[in-house]
Order: structure tokens, then sequence, then C-alpha cells
């Protein structure tokens, strides 16, 4: 039977798409699978976030739970030139940035990348997992696929760190 397209219809199924949307930044996700034991050892921390993101709080929130020191919180009107400021290029940028003592990390890139980078101390600026993928910290949702956490900066801008 062939159903006719109403207006009504077409609004049902954009409210449902839009709240789905929404529901990806701000349902929770299994935040337990990122845990670490112990916590992550930097003497400074400082996470610049989008306006108005809440996912970008989010991620603060488990991020704080998971650190030696006080997480500094900043939103900021430009954050296309902080992220331009630390050498992050468009393709690999997400909702907020993390400065860890000297290294910069960008998106929702789980404490057991940061705890793995911090241990290792490569020669690189920081790691960055672009955009907003659902099931990372703070943006709520199931891990669907394999999150790519990039190299920024040491000339290895784009080069894959790692895969999860």
């Amino acid at each position: 039977m062939e159903r006719a397209v109403t207006r009504r219809g077409l609004l049902r199924v954009g409210a449902t798409t839009v709240a789905l949307g929404i529901a990806g930044c701000l349902g929770s996700s299994s935040e337990d699978e990122w845990d670490i034991e112990g916590t992550l050892a930097v003497t400074n921390a400082q996470q610049y976030s989008s306006p108005g993101c809440s996912c970008c709080g989010r991620y603060a929130s488990y991020l704080r739970d998971h650190l030696d020191t006080t997480l500094g919180e900043t939103e900021t009107e430009d954050v296309t030139a902080l992220k331009r400021q630390h050498g992050i290029p468009s393709d690999l940028q997400s909702c907020h940035t993390l400065v860890l003592d000297e290294y910069v990390v960008e998106g929702h890139v789980p404490v057991e990348i940061i705890a793995t980078m911090l241990d290792e101390e490569p020669a690189v600026d920081g790691i960055a997992l672009p955009g907003m993928p659902a099931g990372s910290p703070g943006m709520g949702g199931t891990k669907s696929d394999t999150f790519t956490v990039y190299k920024l900066g040491g000339g290895k801008t784009g080069d894959v760190y790692t895969e999860i």
C-alpha cells in the first residue's frame, strides 16, 4: 500500500531526526569503556570550548575525573583562531581544544589515548580526534566505527597516531 507524503508526516520525521541528532550530543555514552587506572599526571590543564556546546561540558566532567590537577575551562568566541594558533588544521578540528602541559588534545579523545601519549612523550605537538564521533567520551551514543586519532605538529600533522 502506498502512503501519501503529507506536511505533517514530513514534520514528524524532521523532528525525530533533529531529536536523534541532539540526543547524540546530549545522551550519555559508556564512558566506563574509556576509563584508566589512576590519573593523568599533568600540572596544567586548560580546555577551550565552543560557546553553548553541551558536549564540551560533558567532556570536561569526564576529564576532571582523570586529572591530578584542576581543569580550567574557557568558552571562546573565536574558537577557529585558537585552533589555528595551536596548529590544528580544519579537517582535524572538533568542538573543543585541550592544552595539557606542552601537548594539545583536540576533540573527544579518550583518556587512555592521552595517557599513552603522556607516557610515550612523542615528538609531536599533540593529538586530535576530529569531529564529534558518537560513543566517544562526552558525546553519547554508541561507538560504531573505528576512531582514528591523528598527530599534530612535529612535521607529522595528519599522520595516524592510533586507531581504537
